[in-house]
């Protein structure tokens, strides 16, 4: 059955901006003495349509999936590591699993198309597509009908999950190729400009994936629309991860994404359906060489710049305490005029109440 996108509303609302603005131009702070935060906030209010907005229950979903591509050698580990890594995404020893800990973010592990057998257990949600996507330069990495699919995984898992914030991990390897390949085709870069070293590929080896890649292009020049770009070049995990981030955004969920594969997926979905953008809270800026030319297509404007490549949703999760950080601001941070601070103007400012 074809996907139905979601309806996803604008969510710029002028009224609330201005008043959100105006709480924290008065706060007991010079103007935008908080930077990026400030803005962070402004942009969690308007999501959640506050202006003292509360997250609550955040989820981190990792979505993983194999790709026939890393056959070609576009990886500089084997397939095997895609399902070793979920196993220890469940165990609790990965980097996500850690800081997701740490920070009291839900950790949920979807298998939308690993090359594996999952026993079933606590954390896990078995979505299976398929055991790996298709070699890509043989034909496209998966049908019409499959992407289809995944895209109404992705949607109906968001829609069981708490909470009102969602934040993208993935697993798989190989993806750093499916991405690079949406990159290129989507925004119309050069496939050598929007590839990396992905798991760490030396110069040489890069060459070789960037070779490779541009004949899955030319093997692939039709799929030109984003749907079309998805099912011929992207991953079961990838194709799951859009039908979240449409659904999340259609929930009004704070959408945090995380590096290359997951803005990736966003990339596609912000090319359905443009307001999606507006839900998004850009983790960082990741070390993969691509990412950096999405999120200046995007507009966006990445919290951290850590040199991170790891993905999992590692850099979603370390930055995510700066999100709660900034709605406790303009919930709790005292205006000049309750805490009897002088404004910068020298204007007096009113004396706090006496017990």
């Amino acid at each position: 059955m074809p996907f139905t996108l979601p309806v996803i509303d604008d969510i710029a609302q002028p009224e609330l901006a201005a008043r959100l603005q105006h709480r924290l131009d008065n706060k007991t702070k010079p103007v935008g003495s908080l930077g990026q935060i400030e803005r962070l906030a402004q942009r969690i209010g308007l999501i959640l349509g506050s202006e003292q907005p509360v997250l609550h229950d955040p989820q981190m979903v990792v979505f993983a999936g194999d790709h026939g591509l890393a056959a070609r050698g576009v990886s500089a580990y084997p397939s095997d590591v895609t399902w070793q890594m979920v196993e220890n995404f469940l165990a609790g020893g990965a980097a996500v699993s850690v800081l997701a800990r740490q920070n009291g973010i839900g950790l949920t592990v979807v298998d939308c198309g690993v090359r594996h057998h999952f026993a079933q257990r606590p954390g896990l949600l078995v979505r299976k597509i398929g055991a790996g996507t298709a070699d890509a330069l043989e034909g496209p990495a998966m049908s019409a009908a499959q992407r289809d699919q995944a895209l109404a995984n992705g949607a109906a898992l968001v829609q069981g999950l708490p909470g009102n914030a969602l934040l993208l991990g993935e697993m798989g390897i190989g993806n750093t190729s499916a991405a690079s390949l949406l990159l290129a085709r989507l925004v119309g870069l050069d496939i050598a400009d929007a590839t990396g070293a992905g798991t760490g590929l030396d110069a040489e080896a890069v060459q070789r994936k960037i070779g490779i890649l541009r004949q899955v292009l030319a093997r692939h020049a039709d799929a030109t629309e984003p749907l079309a770009a998805l099912a011929a070049l992207g991953g079961f995990e990838i194709a799951t991860l859009v039908g979240a981030v449409l659904q999340a955004a259609h929930e009004r969920r704070v959408i945090v994404v995380d590096g290359f594969i997951a803005t990736s997926a966003v990339l596609v979905a912000s090319q359905l359906r443009p307001a999606v953008l507006q839900r998004c809270v850009f983790a960082h800026r990741s070390g993969e060489r691509g990412h950096a030319l999405m999120l200046a297509h995007l507009k966006a404007e990445p919290l951290l710049d850590l040199g991170l490549r790891l993905g999992e949703g590692s850099g979603a999760a370390l930055a995510w305490p700066l999100l709660p950080s900034a709605c406790a601001i303009l919930r709790e941070m005292a205006s000049f005029e309750a805490a009897g601070v002088s404004r910068q103007d020298g204007a007096s400012a009113a004396a706090p109440a006496q017990a």
